[in-house]
């Protein structure tokens, strides 16, 4: 019984995940317009530049550079999991390197979009 919840757990602590985020976001994003709506009614003029700040706010531009690190630290980590896994057989660091190939090779993607996407990461 409780090797079937294992699977079970993990799609609902997926969707559960998903559903915080977007929920927190909205609360956010109306949290914002009721205080906007409410400097407007108040009288207080607003710029355009600074209700365009408010809207949409510039990404960082070391945003890939910092998700790329953060993804190779997760498969670093996978690895050294498999090293300090007693395991004769070999099969636990097998499986936790084929495990670490995928957010190796995001890193590695996030990396060269930091690099050559846009000219943020190049050094001129």
């Amino acid at each position: 019984m409780a090797d079937e919840l294992i699977p079970i757990v993990l799609f609902v602590m997926i969707v559960l995940v998903t559903w915080l985020v977007s929920h927190y976001r909205f609360k956010s994003k109306a949290e914002m317009q009721a205080t906007i709506r409410l400097a407007l009614d108040k009288g207080t003029e607003l710029s355009p530049e600074f209700l365009e700040k408010l809207g949409d706010p510039e990404p960082n531009e070391n945003r890939d550079l910092r998700r790329g690190l953060v993804a190779m630290g997760l498969a670093l980590g996978l690895v050294l999991c498999g090293f300090a896994v007693p395991d004769d057989s070999g099969e636990a660091l097998r499986g936790l390197l084929a495990g670490a190939a995928f957010p190796f090779s995001i890193g590695v993607a996030f990396l060269v979009m930091w690099r050559y996407g846009s000219g943020k990461g190049q050094k001129s």
